[in-house]
């Protein structure tokens, strides 16, 4: 998701030690048993969201939140998406995610944002706090085994990702921002060294997961988003952002269905076998441009009726958010917000017994 925040604050730097990185192509260590997120039946989708907070920084999620767009929709969210933000502390997000097991049912399924509050506004990624040769090389080891040794106490099944969108410029793990040319390749080192660290502390209950935007920006051939993919022995499921317009002072109104059509070729062609998920998708309710009851419907009808057949679920963005100071210029895609859209959401997954509102996990 494309989006633009000015806001203020510096992240602290210190470092753990360094150790040297893994060559490209060293094997991952092995997943050992833990409980796990397995996909749903054949024939059936998981509905999972982003509530949507009020800072705008994706972290700030909470039962209520969740609570009435869960009531809106009539059917739980078999896993609740939100940010863990460098920026605000480095320790896994125990408190969240607890609440997100215990309160709603749901599995956590975590954003690790490795970034600086001050790189909320795409336009201000001048130096990435954390980037992505440093988090290769090892100076973020000790943060991450920490978070790595959490997220394996927490005992129960999580969904997680880095470098969300990362072919996007709109975030500091973009290779506009890490070199360029040379940056999908440190990228992938990054990604590599997490999920490495993960499983050497025992994280195995995590479910791992490469998510990218629909169209590449900038669109370069370094930047395609093929380069970036750790590949089959790293990566637990494939994901997607799809949004159509996303301000009401957007000048196009950009379908669903054929930005879909686009991607998922690649998106199959990256992997003969991992599991395909919608993990953002939305559109504006006050773009004078298109109805997005309308949009909503179009596309809902599309992925319940097995459209796209290795899709194996999708979350909607149920977020509004500011633009800029005119308050008319607001972004608002909260399902309870627009009651054609609730009724849109009622019927196409409250009352599709094919759409699951809790995960299946293995033993």
């Amino acid at each position: 998701m494309i989006r633009v925040w000015v806001l203020a604050g510096l992240v602290a730097t210190g470092l753990a030690a360094c150790a040297p990185a893994a060559p490209e192509d060293a094997p991952p260590p092995a997943i050992g048993p833990a409980p796990r997120v397995a996909p749903p039946p054949a024939g059936s989708l998981y509905h999972g969201v982003y509530p949507g907070g009020t800072t705008g920084y994706e972290d700030d999620i909470t039962p209520a939140t969740l609570a009435s767009y869960e009531q809106h929709v009539q059917k739980s969210a078999a896993w609740v998406y939100f940010s863990h933000n460098w920026f605000r502390g480095r320790a896994f997000p125990t408190d969240t995610a607890r609440w997100i097991r215990d309160r709603a049912g749901s599995i956590p399924y975590v954003r690790l944002m490795m970034r600086s509050d001050r790189e909320l506004d795409p336009d201000s990624i001048d130096r990435p706090a954390f980037p992505l040769h440093r988090i290769a090389r090892g100076d973020y080891d000790g943060d991450l085994r920490a978070w790595a040794r959490a997220a394996r106490d927490f005992g129960t099944p999580i969904l997680a990702e880095f470098g969300t969108e990362m072919n996007g410029r709109w975030f500091p793990w973009n290779a506009v921002h890490n070199g360029d040319s040379r940056g999908a390749r440190r990228f992938r080192e990054a990604y590599r060294r997490i999920i490495r660290i993960a499983r050497e502390e025992g994280a195995h209950n995590v479910t791992w997961v490469f998510h990218v935007n629909h169209q590449d920006y900038p669109a370069r051939s370094w930047n395609r988003f093929e380069e970036y993919y750790p590949g089959d022995a790293w990566i637990d499921w494939i994901g997607v952002s799809v949004y159509g317009a996303q301000k009401p002072t957007d000048t196009t109104w950009p379908q669903f269905r054929p930005l879909m059509d686009a991607v998922y070729p690649r998106l199959t062609a990256l992997s003969s076998s991992k599991p395909i998920v919608l993990l953002e998708f939305g559109a504006d309710g006050r773009n004078p441009l298109g109805d997005q009851a309308r949009w909503a419907e179009d596309a809902l009808r599309d992925l319940v009726g097995g459209r796209w057949p290795r899709l194996i679920g999708f979350s909607w963005w149920n977020e509004r958010w500011p633009n800029d100071d005119d308050p008319s210029h607001d972004t608002i895609m909260r399902v309870q917000d627009n009651p054609a859209l609730a009724a849109v959401f009622q019927r196409w997954v409250g009352g599709q017994a094919s759409v699951l509102g809790r995960v299946r996990t293995t033993p």
